[in-house]
């Protein structure tokens, strides 16, 4: 079994390969205590210098669980430090051009951002702790750094998150080329009473065993809802449903016996069967409720369907953008 530190890295891993929204922009959190960390350089973007700092800043922020297991899993620490450098260099990237386009951010919404970052700290000492560790003990670098968070949440809005909805017209399409996908099987929603033969059972046992289940099918036959036959399944039945009042919520229809799936397409919901045998064992079943097989519908697709085809969207668009301005960019890695 994986441990939770190799499935949160796992988790995070997979984070960075889908490309997905950075946050690594917004400034630290008060609780991060970055490790002694120098700030040598480790990349320019154009004439920008990222450092030593960021690159550790950014790994923590994406495996914070690094914090409480002493650091990084070693076996994915590297693939972990090439996913941060890659989301500190787009951010950088993004804060450019939002500085070339003159993105304006009013200052009273900087200094709204700021109280309410504040808010995050436990005490007053905690918070000038944190300014003279990460901000060179001075309020306005962290002022900056917001600014400088806000203008990429700014820029990634319009050219990421406005962009990434999903019109009516890329639904009907995605629905149409994907149509086996919405094809629904057959299903019946079941409840069992289930009489089955103790091991090595003699022939004077199995005898017993169709007496149990008459008897189970005389009470019944005469139970009118889902809560009476689920009591009786909890009294007469012998299989690990009785627990849950006999109820095998959805079955499909491929995964019924042969003759239980017989059996039910001769019912209405809300009805029980006769005892059915089923090799050494008998079983008696509720009808809930049918589902034939058909095609789920657009609209009922459409609520989980939108959020999916949104989230593709935006990590192409994602990448496109990080595409363009790497094209348009001079990066070096040192």
């Amino acid at each position: 079994m994986k441990s939770l530190l190799s499935v949160c890295a796992v988790i995070c891993i997979a984070f960075l390969s889908a490309t997905a929204q950075v946050s690594s922009h917004a400034p630290a959190s008060p609780s991060v205590a970055l490790p002694s960390v120098s700030d040598k350089p480790i990349a320019k973007v154009n004439r920008a210098v990222l450092t030593e700092r960021d690159l550790v800043r950014e790994m923590y922020s994406i495996f914070p669980y690094a914090r409480v297991h002493g650091g990084f899993p070693k076996n994915q620490e590297a693939q972990i430090r090439k996913g941060a450098l890659d989301m500190i260099v787009f951010e950088e990237l993004v804060y450019q051009e939002a500085q070339r386009r003159k993105i304006v951010v009013a200052p009273a919404t900087i200094t709204s951002g700021l109280k309410s970052y504040q808010k995050e700290f436990h005490s007053e000492a905690e918070y000038k702790a944190f300014l003279k560790n990460e901000c060179n003990g001075s309020a306005q670098v962290l002022r900056d750094r917001i600014k400088r968070s806000l203008m990429i949440d700014r820029l990634l809005n319009s050219e990421v998150e406005t962009k990434s909805a999903i019109s009516d017209a890329e639904l009907r399409a995605y629905y149409a080329k994907n149509a086996d996908r919405f094809k629904v099987e057959e299903a019946f929603a079941i409840q069992t009473i289930s009489i089955l033969p103790p091991q090595k059972a003699r022939p004077a046992a199995m005898s017993d065993l169709k007496k149990r289940a008459d008897d189970a099918y005389s009470e019944a036959k005469n139970t009118k809802t889902y809560e009476q036959f689920g009591l009786l399944a909890e009294k007469f039945s012998d299989d690990d449903f009785r627990v849950n009042m006999g109820d095998h919520k959805s079955v499909s229809g491929t995964q019924l016996p042969p003759m239980v799936l017989k059996a039910l397409l001769g019912m209405k919901p809300g009805q029980v069967s006769p005892v059915i045998p089923i090799e050494n064992a008998y079983t008696i079943v509720r009808l809930n409720a049918h589902r034939p097989a058909g095609k789920q519908s657009l609209q009922q697709a459409r609520a989980k369907l939108v959020p999916e085809l949104s989230k593709i969207k935006k990590q192409q668009l994602r990448s496109a953008f990080s595409n363009k301005l790497k094209s348009e960019a001079k990066v070096e890695v040192l």
